[in-house]
């Protein structure tokens, strides 16, 4: 029988991932700046592309067998692995981005929510941001988590505490979790966006984790359309998904996709991220 792989990493190792986290963020910046009515979301994807390859990094979403697009885009309804092409962006059109990089063979992995103005539909748009926000929120409630939590399950229950604070009765998709990072994409351990009894493996340094939250106006029961990708509501709601990949070390946690480490998202829990040394 084979060893199996600690989950912990070596402060050199999580070094290594500060670079692909880098790339992956330029990455999402660079689409984020794109996103308007007319644009088509094959247009995102290679501008995705063309940043990641500019930093001789590539994409690890294409090292998913199957699969050969940057990023994955998902629209409205569709809440997570929406496949690039010819869908033309129109007003109020609630967006979310999933990229990620491998370089020198370390992976970063990131997601961001945009909506598209619409003067039209205030309302929709409102409803729309809130959800955005909420996630977002979510998001960095759990990061912050990270920086004192015992075990991984802290994490999750952090993030089901803040979407259900919001008090909008949103749901949060079960089936769909975040992971483990590091040489692959996606490794162990499994991190969940809600409470479970089991408390999960201990945090401490040398975790490296994607945390990332799939949140839904409605019922959280999803179904994969006719593609074998693109993940959508059953009752037609609006679905939002915002990721990090971060890293726990030995002087603290650092959010290895965002460019200062975490700092404005961290800010609001009254955490503070250190650079890993």
């Amino acid at each position: 029988m084979g060893l199996r792989r600690s989950i912990y990493k070596s402060p050199a190792q999580l070094r290594a991932m500060v670079e692909p986290g880098l790339i992956t963020a330029a990455a999402l910046e660079a689409v984020r700046a794109l996103v308007a009515p007319g644009v088509t979301t094959i247009e995102l994807d290679a501008a995705a592309s063309a940043v990641i390859r500019s930093r001789g990094a590539v994409s690890n979403f294409q090292m998913v067998r199957g699969y050969r697009h940057t990023v994955c885009v998902s629209v409205n309804e569709q809440v997570v692995h929406g496949i690039p092409g010819e869908r033309v962006l129109e007003p109020g059109d609630i967006v979310s981005i999933d990229a990620g990089a491998e370089f020198k063979g370390w992976n970063g992995d990131s997601a961001i929510t945009i909506v598209v103005p619409d003067d039209s539909r205030p309302d929709v748009v409102a409803e729309r941001e809130e959800l955005s926000r909420v996630t977002e929120g979510s998001l960095w409630a759990g990061i912050a988590a990270l920086a004192t939590a015992k075990h991984l399950g802290e994490v999750g229950a952090a993030i089901q505490s803040h979407i259900d604070s919001a008090g909008h009765g949103y749901g949060i998709l079960r089936d769909y979790v975040g992971h483990g990072i590091g040489r692959k994409m996606h490794e162990s351990p499994s991190v969940f966006n809600y409470r479970v009894a089991d408390l999960g493996p201990e945090v401490r340094p040398g975790l490296a984790l994607a945390i990332e939250p799939m949140v839904v106006i409605g019922d959280q029961e999803t179904f994969v359309e006719d593609d074998d990708w693109t993940v959508s509501t059953v009752d037609g709601t609006a679905g939002s998904h915002w990721e990090h990949s971060v890293a726990v070390h030995d002087d603290g946690i650092w959010v290895l996709t965002a460019p200062d480490g975490g700092a404005a998202g961290l800010a609001p829990f009254g955490v503070t991220p250190r650079a890993i040394a």
